[in-house]
Protein backbone atom coordinates (compact mmCIF):
# COMPACT_ATOMS: atom_id res chain seq x y z
CA UNK A 1 0.00 0.00 0.00
CA UNK A 2 2.79 2.43 0.88
CA UNK A 3 4.41 1.80 -2.51
CA UNK A 4 1.09 2.49 -4.30
CA UNK A 5 0.58 5.74 -2.38
CA UNK A 6 4.14 6.82 -3.14
CA UNK A 7 3.94 6.17 -6.89
CA UNK A 8 0.47 7.70 -7.16
CA UNK A 9 1.76 10.80 -5.39
CA UNK A 10 4.68 11.15 -7.78
CA UNK A 11 2.39 10.68 -10.78
CA UNK A 12 -0.01 13.35 -9.47
CA UNK A 13 2.88 15.75 -8.99
CA UNK A 14 3.99 15.24 -12.59
CA UNK A 15 0.46 15.73 -13.96
CA UNK A 16 0.04 18.88 -11.86
CA UNK A 17 3.21 20.24 -13.43
CA UNK A 18 2.08 19.48 -16.97
CA UNK A 19 3.87 16.13 -17.28
CA UNK A 20 2.22 12.99 -18.55
CA UNK A 21 3.02 9.44 -17.39
CA UNK A 22 4.29 6.95 -19.96
CA UNK A 23 1.55 5.72 -22.30
CA UNK A 24 0.82 2.10 -23.04
CA UNK A 25 1.77 0.63 -26.40
CA UNK A 26 -1.86 -0.24 -27.17
CA UNK A 27 -1.67 0.53 -30.89
CA UNK A 28 1.98 -0.18 -31.51
CA UNK A 29 1.54 -3.93 -31.96
CA UNK A 30 0.08 -3.22 -35.40
CA UNK A 31 3.20 -1.30 -36.47
CA UNK A 32 6.14 -2.90 -38.20
CA UNK A 33 9.45 -2.87 -36.41
CA UNK A 34 12.44 -1.68 -38.40
CA UNK A 35 16.16 -2.36 -38.45
CA UNK A 36 17.84 -4.78 -36.05
CA UNK A 37 15.39 -6.55 -33.74
CA UNK A 38 15.51 -4.67 -30.44
CA UNK A 39 12.68 -6.22 -28.55
CA UNK A 40 8.88 -6.25 -28.45
CA UNK A 41 8.49 -2.57 -27.52
CA UNK A 42 10.68 -0.99 -30.19
CA UNK A 43 8.75 0.10 -33.29
CA UNK A 44 9.05 2.64 -36.08
CA UNK A 45 6.97 5.21 -34.22
CA UNK A 46 9.01 4.89 -31.02
CA UNK A 47 12.20 5.16 -33.05
CA UNK A 48 10.89 8.24 -34.88
CA UNK A 49 10.11 9.97 -31.58
CA UNK A 50 13.48 8.98 -30.11
CA UNK A 51 15.24 10.60 -33.07
CA UNK A 52 13.49 13.97 -32.74
CA UNK A 53 12.10 14.41 -29.19
CA UNK A 54 13.06 17.85 -27.88
CA UNK A 55 14.76 17.91 -24.49
CA UNK A 56 15.37 21.65 -24.26
CA UNK A 57 18.76 21.82 -25.98
CA UNK A 58 19.30 25.08 -27.86
CA UNK A 59 22.49 25.18 -29.89
CA UNK A 60 21.50 28.09 -32.13
CA UNK A 61 18.62 29.34 -34.29
CA UNK A 62 17.82 26.82 -37.01
CA UNK A 63 17.95 29.59 -39.60
CA UNK A 64 21.55 30.28 -38.66
CA UNK A 65 22.64 26.68 -39.05
CA UNK A 66 20.81 26.40 -42.39
CA UNK A 67 22.55 29.56 -43.64
CA UNK A 68 26.02 28.68 -42.37
CA UNK A 69 28.75 27.82 -44.86
CA UNK A 70 31.89 25.74 -44.67
CA UNK A 71 35.16 27.53 -45.53
CA UNK A 72 34.90 26.25 -49.14
CA UNK A 73 31.46 27.82 -49.50
CA UNK A 74 29.32 24.67 -49.35
CA UNK A 75 26.45 24.67 -46.86
CA UNK A 76 27.40 23.43 -43.40
CA UNK A 77 24.44 21.03 -43.55
CA UNK A 78 25.22 19.87 -47.10
CA UNK A 79 25.63 16.19 -46.19
CA UNK A 80 23.33 16.31 -43.11
CA UNK A 81 26.53 16.20 -41.03
CA UNK A 82 27.31 12.64 -42.14
CA UNK A 83 30.97 13.65 -42.48
CA UNK A 84 31.06 13.65 -38.67
CA UNK A 85 29.37 10.25 -38.47
CA UNK A 86 25.87 11.51 -37.67
CA UNK A 87 23.14 9.42 -39.26
CA UNK A 88 20.34 10.18 -41.68
CA UNK A 89 16.90 10.21 -40.10
CA UNK A 90 15.28 7.45 -42.15
CA UNK A 91 11.98 8.00 -40.36
CA UNK A 92 11.84 11.52 -41.82
CA UNK A 93 14.04 11.49 -44.93
CA UNK A 94 13.00 15.03 -45.93
CA UNK A 95 14.62 16.67 -42.90
CA UNK A 96 18.00 18.33 -43.32
CA UNK A 97 18.91 17.41 -39.74
CA UNK A 98 20.41 14.03 -38.78
CA UNK A 99 19.30 11.65 -36.06
CA UNK A 100 19.22 13.29 -32.63
CA UNK A 101 19.20 16.87 -33.88
CA UNK A 102 16.01 18.49 -32.63
CA UNK A 103 14.04 21.70 -32.99
CA UNK A 104 11.93 23.71 -30.61
CA UNK A 105 10.18 27.07 -30.65
CA UNK A 106 7.64 28.76 -32.92
CA UNK A 107 7.59 27.89 -36.61
CA UNK A 108 10.01 30.06 -38.52
CA UNK A 109 12.02 30.87 -35.39
CA UNK A 110 12.99 27.41 -34.20
CA UNK A 111 16.15 26.68 -32.29
CA UNK A 112 18.15 23.57 -33.18
CA UNK A 113 19.54 21.36 -30.46
CA UNK A 114 20.51 17.77 -29.77
CA UNK A 115 19.03 14.91 -27.78
CA UNK A 116 20.43 11.59 -26.56
CA UNK A 117 19.82 9.86 -29.90
CA UNK A 118 22.62 11.89 -31.53
CA UNK A 119 25.22 10.23 -29.32
CA UNK A 120 23.42 6.94 -28.75
CA UNK A 121 22.47 5.66 -32.20
CA UNK A 122 24.91 3.77 -34.39
CA UNK A 123 25.08 2.12 -37.77
CA UNK A 124 27.49 -0.69 -38.47
CA UNK A 125 28.49 -2.13 -41.84
CA UNK A 126 28.90 -5.90 -42.20
CA UNK A 127 29.74 -7.29 -45.66
CA UNK A 128 28.54 -4.06 -47.25
CA UNK A 129 25.14 -4.06 -45.51
CA UNK A 130 24.15 -1.39 -42.98
CA UNK A 131 22.53 -2.25 -39.64
CA UNK A 132 20.97 0.57 -37.60
CA UNK A 133 21.26 0.03 -33.83
CA UNK A 134 19.23 2.37 -31.65
CA UNK A 135 20.64 3.15 -28.23
CA UNK A 136 24.09 2.02 -29.36
CA UNK A 137 27.23 4.14 -28.92
CA UNK A 138 27.46 6.58 -31.82
CA UNK A 139 30.43 6.39 -34.15
CA UNK A 140 30.46 10.18 -34.36
CA UNK A 141 33.19 12.82 -34.14
CA UNK A 142 31.72 15.47 -31.85
CA UNK A 143 35.00 17.34 -31.40
CA UNK A 144 35.39 17.96 -35.13
CA UNK A 145 31.76 19.06 -35.32
CA UNK A 146 32.29 21.67 -32.58
CA UNK A 147 35.63 22.81 -34.00
CA UNK A 148 34.30 23.21 -37.56
CA UNK A 149 31.20 25.02 -36.31
CA UNK A 150 33.47 27.46 -34.52
CA UNK A 151 35.57 28.01 -37.65
CA UNK A 152 32.46 28.64 -39.75
CA UNK A 153 31.30 31.37 -37.39
CA UNK A 154 34.75 32.96 -37.33
CA UNK A 155 34.32 33.37 -41.06
CA UNK A 156 30.90 34.98 -40.59
CA UNK A 157 32.31 37.33 -37.96
CA UNK A 158 35.45 38.36 -39.85
CA UNK A 159 34.49 38.31 -43.53
CA UNK A 160 32.11 41.08 -44.68
CA UNK A 161 31.18 39.00 -47.73
CA UNK A 162 30.44 35.93 -45.61
CA UNK A 163 28.34 37.98 -43.20
CA UNK A 164 26.44 39.55 -46.11
CA UNK A 165 25.58 36.12 -47.50
CA UNK A 166 24.67 34.86 -44.02
CA UNK A 167 22.39 37.88 -43.47
CA UNK A 168 20.62 37.41 -46.79
CA UNK A 169 19.81 33.76 -46.01
CA UNK A 170 18.84 34.30 -42.38
CA UNK A 171 16.58 37.33 -42.91
CA UNK A 172 15.26 36.21 -46.34
CA UNK A 173 14.35 39.71 -47.48
CA UNK A 174 15.95 43.09 -48.05
CA UNK A 175 16.86 43.84 -44.43
CA UNK A 176 16.99 47.29 -42.92
CA UNK A 177 20.20 48.59 -41.31
CA UNK A 178 18.57 48.10 -37.91
CA UNK A 179 17.81 44.43 -38.66
CA UNK A 180 21.37 43.85 -39.85
CA UNK A 181 22.77 45.50 -36.73
CA UNK A 182 20.54 43.39 -34.49
CA UNK A 183 21.58 40.17 -36.23
CA UNK A 184 25.24 41.13 -35.89
CA UNK A 185 24.72 41.78 -32.17
CA UNK A 186 22.88 38.48 -31.71
CA UNK A 187 25.64 36.55 -33.48
CA UNK A 188 28.30 38.24 -31.34
CA UNK A 189 26.36 37.51 -28.13
CA UNK A 190 25.94 33.85 -29.10
CA UNK A 191 29.47 33.38 -30.39
CA UNK A 192 31.39 34.67 -27.36
CA UNK A 193 30.47 31.83 -24.95
CA UNK A 194 30.46 29.20 -27.72
CA UNK A 195 33.95 30.14 -28.89
CA UNK A 196 35.15 30.38 -25.30
CA UNK A 197 34.17 26.84 -24.40
CA UNK A 198 35.41 25.41 -27.72
CA UNK A 199 38.73 27.24 -27.45
CA UNK A 200 39.39 26.36 -23.82
CA UNK A 201 37.86 22.86 -23.67
CA UNK A 202 38.84 20.93 -26.78
CA UNK A 203 42.08 18.99 -26.31
CA UNK A 204 44.99 19.08 -28.74
CA UNK A 205 44.93 15.27 -28.87
CA UNK A 206 41.49 14.66 -30.41
CA UNK A 207 38.90 12.40 -28.84
CA UNK A 208 38.23 10.93 -32.26
CA UNK A 209 35.01 9.25 -33.43
CA UNK A 210 32.98 7.25 -30.88
CA UNK A 211 34.47 9.08 -27.89
CA UNK A 212 33.74 12.23 -25.88
CA UNK A 213 34.80 13.68 -22.53
CA UNK A 214 31.18 14.31 -21.58
CA UNK A 215 31.77 14.85 -17.86
CA UNK A 216 34.33 17.62 -18.42
CA UNK A 217 32.17 19.26 -21.07
CA UNK A 218 29.15 19.29 -18.73
CA UNK A 219 31.29 20.76 -15.94
CA UNK A 220 32.77 23.35 -18.32
CA UNK A 221 29.41 24.36 -19.70
CA UNK A 222 27.73 24.74 -16.31
CA UNK A 223 30.55 26.27 -14.29
CA UNK A 224 32.21 28.18 -17.12
CA UNK A 225 29.22 29.65 -18.95
CA UNK A 226 26.19 29.55 -16.66
CA UNK A 227 26.85 30.51 -13.03
CA UNK A 228 28.84 33.72 -13.32
CA UNK A 229 27.38 37.17 -12.59
CA UNK A 230 25.28 38.89 -15.25
CA UNK A 231 27.92 41.63 -15.48
CA UNK A 232 30.31 39.02 -16.94
CA UNK A 233 27.70 37.53 -19.26
CA UNK A 234 27.39 34.70 -16.72
CA UNK A 235 30.83 33.39 -17.66
CA UNK A 236 33.64 32.32 -15.34
CA UNK A 237 36.07 31.30 -18.04
CA UNK A 238 38.73 30.34 -15.48
CA UNK A 239 36.54 27.35 -14.54
CA UNK A 240 36.90 25.83 -18.01
CA UNK A 241 39.49 23.05 -18.22
CA UNK A 242 40.78 20.88 -21.05
CA UNK A 243 38.39 18.00 -21.67
CA UNK A 244 41.08 15.37 -22.03
CA UNK A 245 39.42 12.33 -20.44
CA UNK A 246 37.50 10.81 -23.37
CA UNK A 247 35.22 7.83 -22.91
CA UNK A 248 33.21 5.73 -25.32
CA UNK A 249 29.53 6.61 -25.53
CA UNK A 250 27.71 4.00 -23.43
CA UNK A 251 24.84 1.93 -24.80
CA UNK A 252 21.37 2.84 -23.54
CA UNK A 253 19.48 -0.45 -23.52
CA UNK A 254 18.94 -1.55 -19.90
CA UNK A 255 20.30 1.80 -18.68
CA UNK A 256 17.02 2.57 -16.93
CA UNK A 257 17.23 -0.50 -14.70
CA UNK A 258 20.81 -0.11 -13.50
CA UNK A 259 21.12 1.14 -9.93
CA UNK A 260 24.10 3.31 -10.95
CA UNK A 261 24.96 5.06 -14.22
CA UNK A 262 27.82 7.06 -15.73
CA UNK A 263 31.15 5.28 -16.17
CA UNK A 264 32.44 6.19 -12.67
CA UNK A 265 29.06 5.14 -11.25
CA UNK A 266 28.30 8.53 -9.74
CA UNK A 267 24.63 8.86 -10.77
CA UNK A 268 22.00 7.04 -8.76
CA UNK A 269 19.37 5.35 -10.91
CA UNK A 270 16.30 3.15 -10.91
CA UNK A 271 13.34 5.49 -10.37
CA UNK A 272 11.70 8.44 -12.11
CA UNK A 273 13.29 11.16 -9.98
CA UNK A 274 16.79 9.79 -10.48
CA UNK A 275 16.17 9.35 -14.21
CA UNK A 276 15.03 12.97 -14.39
CA UNK A 277 18.17 14.05 -12.51
CA UNK A 278 20.43 12.03 -14.81
CA UNK A 279 18.82 13.47 -17.92
CA UNK A 280 18.63 17.04 -16.62
CA UNK A 281 22.38 16.96 -16.02
CA UNK A 282 22.87 15.68 -19.55
CA UNK A 283 20.86 18.44 -21.23
CA UNK A 284 22.59 21.16 -19.19
CA UNK A 285 25.79 19.99 -20.84
CA UNK A 286 24.28 19.74 -24.34
CA UNK A 287 23.43 23.35 -25.10
CA UNK A 288 20.53 23.97 -22.71
CA UNK A 289 20.12 27.64 -21.85
CA UNK A 290 20.61 27.87 -18.09
CA UNK A 291 21.47 30.87 -15.93
CA UNK A 292 20.50 30.43 -12.26
CA UNK A 293 20.12 33.71 -10.38
CA UNK A 294 20.01 34.75 -6.73
CA UNK A 295 16.39 35.25 -5.61
CA UNK A 296 15.78 35.68 -1.88
CA UNK A 297 12.04 35.20 -2.41
CA UNK A 298 12.68 31.60 -3.43
CA UNK A 299 12.88 28.93 -0.74
CA UNK A 300 16.27 27.79 -1.99
CA UNK A 301 17.57 31.34 -2.43
CA UNK A 302 18.22 30.63 -6.12
CA UNK A 303 15.89 30.74 -9.10
CA UNK A 304 16.84 27.60 -11.04
CA UNK A 305 13.96 27.57 -13.51
CA UNK A 306 13.12 30.95 -15.04
CA UNK A 307 16.20 31.01 -17.27
CA UNK A 308 16.31 27.29 -17.91
CA UNK A 309 15.39 25.73 -21.26
CA UNK A 310 15.56 22.09 -20.04
CA UNK A 311 12.34 20.49 -21.24
CA UNK A 312 11.24 18.41 -18.24
CA UNK A 313 8.32 16.85 -20.11
CA UNK A 314 10.58 16.03 -23.05
CA UNK A 315 13.17 14.46 -20.75
CA UNK A 316 10.43 12.35 -19.21
CA UNK A 317 9.32 11.24 -22.69
CA UNK A 318 12.87 10.32 -23.66
CA UNK A 319 13.32 8.23 -20.53
CA UNK A 320 10.11 6.40 -21.36
CA UNK A 321 11.47 5.69 -24.84
CA UNK A 322 14.84 4.52 -23.50
CA UNK A 323 13.07 2.00 -21.31
CA UNK A 324 11.64 0.42 -24.48
CA UNK A 325 14.94 -0.04 -26.32
CA UNK A 326 16.00 -3.65 -26.04
CA UNK A 327 19.49 -5.01 -26.68
CA UNK A 328 20.05 -5.69 -30.40
CA UNK A 329 19.64 -9.30 -31.48
CA UNK A 330 22.69 -10.79 -33.18
CA UNK A 331 21.88 -11.00 -36.90
CA UNK A 332 23.99 -13.95 -38.03
CA UNK A 333 24.07 -17.70 -37.33
CA UNK A 334 25.33 -18.81 -33.92
CA UNK A 335 26.82 -22.21 -33.10
CA UNK A 336 24.38 -23.21 -30.34
CA UNK A 337 26.56 -26.01 -28.94
CA UNK A 338 29.62 -23.76 -28.78
CA UNK A 339 27.57 -20.96 -27.20
CA UNK A 340 26.39 -23.41 -24.54
CA UNK A 341 30.00 -24.14 -23.67
CA UNK A 342 30.65 -20.42 -23.56
CA UNK A 343 27.75 -19.88 -21.16
CA UNK A 344 29.36 -22.29 -18.72
CA UNK A 345 32.65 -20.38 -18.97
CA UNK A 346 30.83 -17.05 -18.48
CA UNK A 347 29.46 -18.42 -15.19
CA UNK A 348 32.85 -19.44 -13.85
CA UNK A 349 34.36 -17.33 -11.03
CA UNK A 350 36.54 -14.40 -12.08
CA UNK A 351 39.68 -16.20 -10.94
CA UNK A 352 39.00 -18.94 -13.52
CA UNK A 353 38.32 -16.46 -16.34
CA UNK A 354 34.55 -16.14 -15.93
CA UNK A 355 32.42 -12.99 -16.11
CA UNK A 356 29.31 -13.51 -14.00
CA UNK A 357 30.65 -12.01 -10.74
CA UNK A 358 30.95 -8.57 -12.35
CA UNK A 359 28.61 -8.73 -15.34
CA UNK A 360 25.84 -11.12 -14.31
CA UNK A 361 22.33 -9.92 -13.50
CA UNK A 362 22.00 -9.25 -9.77
CA UNK A 363 18.52 -8.00 -8.90
CA UNK A 364 17.64 -5.52 -6.18
CA UNK A 365 14.66 -3.25 -5.42
CA UNK A 366 14.60 0.54 -5.68
CA UNK A 367 13.29 1.99 -2.42
CA UNK A 368 11.30 4.82 -4.03
CA UNK A 369 9.66 3.12 -7.00
CA UNK A 370 9.62 -0.47 -5.83
CA UNK A 371 10.96 -1.48 -9.25
CA UNK A 372 13.45 -4.25 -9.79
CA UNK A 373 16.87 -2.81 -10.61
CA UNK A 374 20.16 -4.44 -11.50
CA UNK A 375 23.09 -3.95 -9.16
CA UNK A 376 25.96 -2.34 -11.04
CA UNK A 377 29.32 -3.06 -9.38
CA UNK A 378 31.64 -0.05 -9.40
CA UNK A 379 35.24 -1.17 -9.00
CA UNK A 380 38.84 -0.79 -10.05
CA UNK A 381 40.01 -3.34 -12.62
CA UNK A 382 43.19 -1.53 -13.56
CA UNK A 383 41.84 0.56 -16.45
CA UNK A 384 42.56 4.18 -17.41
CA UNK A 385 42.16 6.56 -14.45
CA UNK A 386 41.68 9.92 -16.14
CA UNK A 387 37.88 10.26 -16.11
CA UNK A 388 37.73 9.41 -12.42
CA UNK A 389 40.24 12.21 -11.72
CA UNK A 390 37.88 14.71 -13.40
CA UNK A 391 35.51 14.27 -10.45
CA UNK A 392 38.06 15.93 -8.16
CA UNK A 393 38.05 19.18 -10.17
CA UNK A 394 37.25 22.32 -8.14
CA UNK A 395 35.72 25.56 -9.45
CA UNK A 396 34.55 29.03 -8.43
CA UNK A 397 30.88 28.45 -7.57
CA UNK A 398 29.75 31.91 -8.72
CA UNK A 399 26.17 32.86 -7.87
CA UNK A 400 25.61 29.49 -6.16
CA UNK A 401 28.24 30.14 -3.47
CA UNK A 402 26.76 29.90 0.03
CA UNK A 403 23.63 28.14 -1.20
CA UNK A 404 22.61 24.55 -0.62
CA UNK A 405 19.53 22.36 -0.54
CA UNK A 406 18.35 21.49 2.98
CA UNK A 407 17.98 17.78 3.71
CA UNK A 408 19.81 16.93 0.48
CA UNK A 409 23.08 18.84 -0.04
CA UNK A 410 25.27 21.22 2.02
CA UNK A 411 25.94 24.84 1.13
CA UNK A 412 28.55 25.33 -1.56
CA UNK A 413 31.79 27.00 -0.57
CA UNK A 414 33.19 29.82 -2.72
CA UNK A 415 35.41 27.19 -4.28
CA UNK A 416 34.02 23.69 -4.38
CA UNK A 417 33.83 20.54 -6.46
CA UNK A 418 32.39 21.01 -9.96
CA UNK A 419 30.61 17.73 -9.23
CA UNK A 420 28.79 19.34 -6.28
CA UNK A 421 27.80 22.35 -8.40
CA UNK A 422 26.24 20.03 -10.97
CA UNK A 423 24.35 18.11 -8.32
CA UNK A 424 22.92 21.27 -6.79
CA UNK A 425 21.93 22.77 -10.16
CA UNK A 426 20.14 19.59 -11.19
CA UNK A 427 18.34 18.90 -7.91
CA UNK A 428 17.36 22.56 -7.54
CA UNK A 429 15.88 22.51 -11.03
CA UNK A 430 13.87 19.37 -10.32
CA UNK A 431 12.52 20.55 -6.97
CA UNK A 432 11.35 23.87 -8.39
CA UNK A 433 9.98 22.36 -11.58
CA UNK A 434 7.98 19.70 -9.77
CA UNK A 435 6.94 21.96 -6.87
CA UNK A 436 8.21 19.59 -4.20
CA UNK A 437 10.10 22.15 -2.11
CA UNK A 438 7.53 22.45 0.70
CA UNK A 439 7.35 18.73 1.40
CA UNK A 440 11.10 18.55 1.84
CA UNK A 441 10.87 20.80 4.91
CA UNK A 442 11.34 24.16 3.19
CA UNK A 443 9.01 27.10 2.72
CA UNK A 444 6.63 27.04 -0.28
CA UNK A 445 8.36 27.87 -3.52
CA UNK A 446 6.22 30.29 -5.56
CA UNK A 447 2.80 29.01 -4.50
CA UNK A 448 1.62 28.54 -8.05
CA UNK A 449 2.05 24.79 -8.36
CA UNK A 450 0.17 22.28 -6.20
CA UNK A 451 2.35 19.76 -4.44
CA UNK A 452 0.88 16.26 -4.53
CA UNK A 453 3.74 14.43 -2.84
CA UNK A 454 2.31 12.72 0.24
CA UNK A 455 3.94 13.64 3.55
CA UNK A 456 4.85 10.01 4.10
CA UNK A 457 7.09 10.07 1.01
CA UNK A 458 9.10 13.13 2.04
CA UNK A 459 12.13 11.41 3.49
CA UNK A 460 12.17 8.72 0.80
CA UNK A 461 12.12 11.40 -1.89
CA UNK A 462 14.88 13.38 -0.19
CA UNK A 463 17.01 10.27 0.29
CA UNK A 464 16.56 9.38 -3.37
CA UNK A 465 17.55 12.81 -4.68
CA UNK A 466 20.55 12.84 -2.34
CA UNK A 467 21.95 9.92 -4.36
CA UNK A 468 21.32 11.58 -7.73
CA UNK A 469 24.97 12.61 -7.96
CA UNK A 470 27.16 10.86 -5.45
CA UNK A 471 30.74 9.99 -6.29
CA UNK A 472 31.72 6.41 -5.63
CA UNK A 473 34.34 6.96 -2.95
CA UNK A 474 36.90 4.61 -1.49
CA UNK A 475 39.29 4.89 1.41
CA UNK A 476 42.34 5.07 -0.86
CA UNK A 477 40.62 7.15 -3.59
CA UNK A 478 41.01 4.31 -6.07
CA UNK A 479 39.59 5.10 -9.53
CA UNK A 480 36.58 2.88 -10.10
CA UNK A 481 34.15 2.33 -12.96
CA UNK A 482 30.85 0.53 -13.49
CA UNK A 483 30.67 -3.10 -14.62
CA UNK A 484 27.48 -3.35 -16.64
CA UNK A 485 25.35 -6.30 -17.61
CA UNK A 486 26.56 -7.41 -21.05
CA UNK A 487 23.34 -7.76 -23.04
CA UNK A 488 24.00 -6.48 -26.56
CA UNK A 489 27.73 -6.18 -25.90
CA UNK A 490 28.52 -7.60 -29.35
CA UNK A 491 27.33 -4.32 -30.90
CA UNK A 492 29.14 -1.87 -28.59
CA UNK A 493 32.78 -1.78 -29.79
CA UNK A 494 35.29 -0.35 -29.04
CA UNK A 495 35.62 -1.66 -25.50
CA UNK A 496 36.65 -0.57 -22.00
CA UNK A 497 35.17 2.68 -20.72
CA UNK A 498 37.55 4.78 -22.83
CA UNK A 499 37.14 2.75 -26.03
CA UNK A 500 40.79 1.72 -26.12
CA UNK A 501 40.30 -1.90 -27.27
CA UNK A 502 38.77 -2.52 -30.72
CA UNK A 503 37.25 -6.02 -30.33
CA UNK A 504 36.11 -8.50 -27.70
CA UNK A 505 38.76 -10.93 -28.93
CA UNK A 506 41.43 -8.29 -28.20
CA UNK A 507 39.94 -7.71 -24.74
CA UNK A 508 40.55 -11.37 -23.94
CA UNK A 509 44.26 -10.91 -24.70
CA UNK A 510 46.89 -9.86 -22.15
CA UNK A 511 47.50 -6.11 -22.27
CA UNK A 512 50.90 -6.60 -23.90
CA UNK A 513 49.22 -8.29 -26.88
CA UNK A 514 46.41 -5.78 -27.44
CA UNK A 515 46.61 -3.39 -30.43
CA UNK A 516 48.28 -0.08 -29.65
CA UNK A 517 46.73 1.69 -32.64
CA UNK A 518 43.59 1.22 -34.69
CA UNK A 519 41.12 3.13 -36.82
CA UNK A 520 37.51 3.66 -35.85
CA UNK A 521 34.49 3.52 -38.12
CA UNK A 522 31.31 1.63 -38.95
CA UNK A 523 32.96 -1.36 -40.67
CA UNK A 524 32.33 -4.26 -38.31
CA UNK A 525 33.72 -7.74 -37.71
CA UNK A 526 30.60 -9.20 -36.11
CA UNK A 527 31.16 -12.91 -36.62
CA UNK A 528 34.92 -13.27 -36.00
CA UNK A 529 36.68 -11.05 -33.46
CA UNK A 530 33.42 -9.26 -32.60
CA UNK A 531 34.09 -5.55 -32.84
CA UNK A 532 35.63 -3.01 -35.15
CA UNK A 533 36.97 -4.31 -38.45
CA UNK A 534 40.64 -3.59 -39.13
CA UNK A 535 39.92 -1.77 -42.39
CA UNK A 536 38.03 1.51 -41.98
CA UNK A 537 37.40 4.27 -44.53
CA UNK A 538 34.98 6.66 -42.77
CA UNK A 539 37.58 8.61 -40.79
CA UNK A 540 40.86 8.03 -42.67
CA UNK A 541 42.70 10.88 -40.93
CA UNK A 542 42.26 9.58 -37.40
CA UNK A 543 44.04 6.68 -35.72
CA UNK A 544 43.54 6.03 -32.02
CA UNK A 545 46.87 5.35 -30.35
CA UNK A 546 46.75 3.49 -27.07
CA UNK A 547 49.17 1.61 -24.82
CA UNK A 548 49.82 0.89 -21.17
CA UNK A 549 52.80 3.10 -20.36
CA UNK A 550 50.63 5.76 -18.66
CA UNK A 551 47.42 4.64 -16.96
CA UNK A 552 46.31 8.28 -16.57
CA UNK A 553 46.68 9.22 -20.26
CA UNK A 554 42.99 8.97 -21.18
CA UNK A 555 43.98 6.49 -23.91
CA UNK A 556 45.40 3.68 -21.79
CA UNK A 557 44.39 0.14 -22.72
CA UNK A 558 45.56 -1.22 -19.35
CA UNK A 559 43.48 -3.42 -17.13
CA UNK A 560 40.56 -5.84 -17.27
CA UNK A 561 42.73 -8.88 -17.84
CA UNK A 562 39.91 -11.28 -17.00
CA UNK A 563 39.71 -14.30 -19.27
CA UNK A 564 43.16 -13.70 -20.73
CA UNK A 565 44.38 -17.11 -19.50
CA UNK A 566 41.59 -19.08 -21.13
CA UNK A 567 42.61 -21.41 -23.92
CA UNK A 568 41.94 -20.38 -27.50
CA UNK A 569 39.02 -22.83 -27.68
CA UNK A 570 37.55 -21.48 -24.45
CA UNK A 571 37.83 -17.90 -25.69
CA UNK A 572 36.11 -18.88 -28.93
CA UNK A 573 33.26 -20.46 -26.97
CA UNK A 574 32.92 -17.42 -24.68
CA UNK A 575 32.75 -15.07 -27.69
CA UNK A 576 30.05 -17.24 -29.23
CA UNK A 577 27.98 -16.97 -26.06
CA UNK A 578 28.46 -13.18 -25.82
CA UNK A 579 26.87 -12.89 -29.27
CA UNK A 580 23.65 -14.32 -27.84
CA UNK A 581 23.21 -11.85 -24.98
Amino acid sequence: MKRLVLMASLALTMVACGLQPPEKDATQQQLLKTGVDQGPQWFRNTRAQFYTQDQGSRLMPLRWLAALRQPDGTPFLADRLSRYGYLQNNENPTTMLPVGFTTNGPQGNEAVGMNCAACHTREIQVDGKAYRIDGGPAIADFQSFLSDLDKAFVQVAKSPQAFKQFTAEVLEHDPSPAEIALLKKDVKTWYLPFHTIVDLSLPKSPWGPSRLDAVSMIFNRLTGLDIGPASRVHMIWQNIKRADAPTRYPFLWNASIQDQTQWPGFAGNGNDLLALARNTGEVIGVFAEFTPTVDRNRALGIDYTTNNSANTEGLWALENLIRKIGPPKFQWPVDAALAKQGEAIFNWPNAQGGCVECHGIQASTDKLSGRTVWITPVQDVGTDTREYRVLTSTVDTGVLAGHGIPVISPRLKQRDLAFSVLGQAVVGTILQRLGTVAKLGMAPDDGSRPDALATSTTHTTADSLATAFQAASSADNTPRYESRVLQGIWAAAPYLHNGSVPTLADLLKPVKDRPTSFQIGPNYDATGNVGLAKDQTKFPNFTLRTGCTNRDSGNSNCGHEFGTRLTDDQKKALLEYLKTL
